[in-house]
């Protein structure tokens, strides 16, 4: 059997890195921190090249493509803090859609996701907060056990304060009845919850890499008494401890994508263990990636904060690590 990725998958993965190393630089996520709206023009141009439309059907204008090409997809826009709802619309609410929407709502939203022509986001298993609501043309909603597909006229957004200030957070209001009703229900939406906490998981890990990627170099370059501050053995100990955690964390979401693409029976658990294992080595990379750049590190003019503040804010979304291994606590102690 080849547990490798297929030459598809890591040409998708090097045209991810190269577009968003050239669309979506540094200076990009701060326009968005500095309060600028939803980017549109990034919005387009991921539309254009197929990343939003990744998940979608073929016979909806997507690429067509699964949970496992997904997952490089997102581990890249890690890597480049991408301030734009691609997780919420193409890792969930794409693939709900396509599982759980009725007929008419696929045929309505599932085509205009593909154009880059609408950002739908997502508020599942009672979370507090909807990523990017002001500017959802679609808000997919589970309320009681039953899944809801709301257009922008039926829900209000209220701005909440955010770590993160290229990702926004809000309440919402919305009105639900038999016209908004999807065709799936629990099932569908906990398939959608694992969705986001492996996709989530897949973004903080590259994230994770690329914050060790920065810190090797800073630490190559900047000298004390005399040589590389890289050098000293203290050092080297704190960022192959790093390693040691975000590379195992790349092969837990790999599987947990698997998992929920052939729907194995192990699916919640490998989106727990992934999205636990992430998190942890997503603070080990922060914390470690700080302590070594030392007082610039703290600066706004430094970028590195770009990448500490998008870890710490995804945390908690679906799920915080604590939260993950008491789910798998319960799966242990009731076999």
């Amino acid at each position: 059997m080849d547990f490798d990725f297929t030459d598809e998958q890591y040409a998708l993965r090097d045209a991810a890195r190269d577009f968003f190393a050239g669309e979506c630089p540094p200076s990009r996520v701060r326009a968005r921190w500095d309060g600028d709206d939803h980017d549109e023009q990034l919005w387009r141009s991921m539309a254009e090249t197929g990343f939003i439309g990744l998940t979608v059907p073929t016979e909806h204008g997507g690429l067509g493509l699964g949970d496992v090409d997904l997952t490089l997809l997102l581990h890249e826009a890690g890597r480049a803090v991408v301030p734009a709802p691609l997780l919420e619309t193409t890792a969930i609410a794409a693939p709900l859609l396509v599982e759980a929407g009725t007929d008419q709502q696929r045929q309505a939203w599932l085509p205009r996701i593909t154009a880059g022509e609408a950002v739908v986001t997502v508020q599942l298993d009672g979370a507090p907060f909807v990523v990017d609501a002001d500017v959802a043309q679609l808000l997919l909603l589970e309320r009681d056990g039953q899944l809801h597909a709301v257009p922008r006229e039926l829900f209000q957004a209220t701005r909440q304060p955010s770590l993160d200030g290229a990702r926004r957070v809000f309440t919402v209001e919305a009105e639900t009845g038999d016209d908004t009703r999807m065709a799936g229900g629990p099932q569908a939406a906990a398939k959608a919850f694992d969705r986001g906490a492996a996709g989530t998981a897949a973004i903080l890990n590259g994230l994770s890499e690329r914050l060790l990627e920065m810190t090797v170099a800073y630490v190559l370059q900047r000298e004390q008494f005399g040589r590389p501050v890289g050098s000293f053995q203290a050092v080297k100990h704190k960022l192959a401890e790093t390693m040691l955690l975000t590379e195992p964390s790349k092969a837990a979401t790999w599987y947990a994508a698997y998992a929920i693409a052939c729907d194995l029976d192990d699916r919640s658990e490998a989106a727990s263990v992934a999205k636990s294992f992430a998190t942890q080595a997503a603070a080990k990379a922060s914390a470690e990636a700080l302590q070594c750049h030392g007082g610039i590190g703290f600066t706004w003019e430094h970028d590195l904060h770009l990448w500490l503040k998008r870890g710490k804010a995804l945390e908690s979304s679906y799920g915080t690590a604590a939260a993950h291994r008491a789910r798998l606590a319960e799966v242990v102690f009731a076999s």
